[in-house]
């Protein structure tokens, strides 16, 4: 058995795979690819995916692609009981329809709207400083359409009225999501699954500091208690301390979402 993940920084896509394959004790080969040198969209990446996206996840030349496609995946083939977590999808159905229906709405009405925000504050940093000539030719590999759109809006920056819409849905999510923490300790149900691997790796790890203006801290406290007992598990801080090669200046959304002194 031979697995492979390739993965950019600990944060959003490539951390929900990692935080499964921590979780489970899996070795495997970790592949970093830079997406600020455009890693993603160079040759030797796109005969891997041709979407040129991360993360990917290389089981024995079998190529998988997708997170949430990737962590069912990974329930597939590595079942039981894993060292430090249990199964991360629920063994009843009504539990497993639980936790889909969790992360359908994740990676539906929670990530591109969260991805937004950090495409404007964050990667228009980095396309914006690009040269025109240079960062049409870097655009002519990007193989997804709407991928390339997004590149060339975030090196303008988007309009506020799609900001401000991303942020009603945000916060219609933390809400939806504070809700039902009053009533399970997680997103499923009373045990810990692949549903709050999604939603914490992409908004309930930091949301408090991605978007302050939501005062996550003092108005979500279920919210809280959950984000600090997943930051606490020994393989979700693993996968955080992963390698990370974002400029410094621009690492305001990693970790666990916790003030450190």
């Amino acid at each position: 058995m031979a697995l492979k993940y390739y993965h950019a920084e600990p944060m959003a896509n490539s951390l929900k795979s990692m935080i499964p394959l921590k979780e489970k004790g899996l070795a495997y080969e970790s592949v970093y690819v830079d997406l600020h040198k455009f890693e993603q969209h160079q040759d030797w990446f796109l005969a891997i995916n041709p979407e040129g996206q991360v993360p990917v996840l290389d089981h024995d030349g079998t190529i998988i692609t997708h997170t949430t496609v990737i962590n069912e995946y990974l329930e597939d083939a590595f079942p039981g009981d894993q060292p430090t977590s249990g199964p991360l999808r629920p063994t009843t159905p009504v539990g497993a329809a639980r936790m889909r229906y969790w992360n359908k709405f994740v990676d539906e009405q929670v990530m591109n709207y969260v991805s937004m925000h950090g495409w404007h504050r964050l990667v228009r940093v980095i396309a914006s400083s690009i040269e025109d000539g240079k960062f049409e030719e870097l655009m002519s590999h990007v193989p997804l359409p709407d991928q390339r759109k997004k590149w060339m809006t975030a090196r303008s920056g988007f309009e506020q009225k799609d900001l401000d819409h991303a942020l009603e849905k945000i916060e219609y999510a933390l809400n939806k999501v504070e809700a039902q923490l009053g009533e399970t300790a997680y997103l499923a149900g009373d045990r810990y699954t692949l549903a709050d691997i999604n939603f914490y790796s992409h908004c309930g790890m930091s949301v408090n500091r991605m978007f302050p203006q939501f005062d996550v801290d003092n108005r979500y406290p279920n919210l809280v208690r959950w984000r600090e007992s997943i930051s606490d598990r020994p393989a979700v801080q693993e996968a955080l301390a992963g390698e990370d090669r974002t400029q410094p200046g621009l690492r305001t959304w990693g970790g666990d979402g916790r003030e450190h002194s």
